[in-house]
């Protein structure tokens, strides 16, 4: 089957639920400067999920599923969550009986985390205390070989926030033998709590991460700027933390280095096997 490799579909999936956020402006903003810098035509379609029910078909080149707020086990028996997960199936059905076109998907923070429910990686459990700030992701060997963090340092900074977390308890590989587990959280010899789990490829198509990759300075700014956040982050990480967050949000080595590679790096390796297509 001949493919057009200027001519793209993607289907942003919407996991918010309503509540107004960064994300959804980061990812669009992500796939309209790559559409400028890269010379495709790229057209994308907002699916909004779990407020509206709506769920994109097996039509689109690309999948990129959102983060969210709540709980990563809402969805549970719902029709929304059996939607996704039909998705992935479908997805995963579809790049196992066709040999050379292939459909990718990548899958952020509250996505990510109904991913490793699904596919059997690690364990999904609630934090302690919320998670939130920019900080440094280590990459595994698997993650120093993995295309799509190609160009970042080890470690690299990011976009953090979270109040549940994926953990691989007791060293206890993962059910699913075929994923990869690319990057964990910094260290913490002091606390006795489990890494957590930063990155996954589930299969060769579809890969996730904890983390927000589209999150830009404007937009993390405006968050570390809110009263409630800044509390938190103080009552949480200290003063000082907070302080060199803001310090990081205009660091161009930090966030703005890590928005620039990982999702583009993806659409690359997409694109790339449409081509050879």
């Amino acid at each position: 089957m001949n493919r057009d490799r200027n001519k793209i579909r993607v289907a942003v999936i919407d996991m918010n639920n309503g509540v107004t956020n960064q994300g959804m402006r980061g990812i669009q903003e992500v796939l309209l400067r790559y559409q400028k810098e890269m010379s495709v035509e790229l057209s994308y379609d907002v699916f909004d999920l779990r407020q509206k029910g709506e769920i994109p078909g097996i039509g689109y080149d690309i999948y990129i599923s959102s983060g969210g707020p709540g709980s990563p086990f809402d969805g549970e028996g719902q029709q929304w969550e059996n939607d996704f997960f039909a998705l992935l199936d479908n997805i995963e059905a579809f790049n196992t009986t066709n040999e050379h076109q292939k459909k990718h998907a990548f899958l952020i923070c509250h996505s990510f985390q109904m991913a490793c429910r699904k596919f059997g990686v690690g364990k999904v459990i609630r934090r302690r205390s919320t998670a939130f700030g920019i900080f440094p992701i280590y990459l595994t060997e698997e993650g120093e070989d993995e295309m799509v963090f190609n160009g970042l340092p080890n470690p690299f900074y990011t976009v953090d926030s979270r109040d549940w977390q994926v953990i691989n308890p007791e060293d206890v590989f993962f059910s699913n033998t075929t994923a990869q587990v690319l990057a964990l959280e910094k260290e913490r010899p002091h606390v006795d709590l489990e890494r957590c789990v930063m990155a996954v490829r589930f299969t060769k198509e579809i890969i996730g991460t904890q983390f927000h990759p589209e999150a830009d300075p404007v937009g993390m700014k405006q968050y570390l700027l809110q009263e409630d956040k800044k509390k938190a982050i103080i009552e949480n990480h200290g003063e000082e933390k907070y302080l060199d967050m803001l310090d990081s949000v205009d660091d161009p080595n930090r966030i703005t280095l890590t928005r620039s590679v990982i999702l583009p790096n993806f659409l690359n390796e997409a694109l790339n096997a449409l081509q050879e297509a």
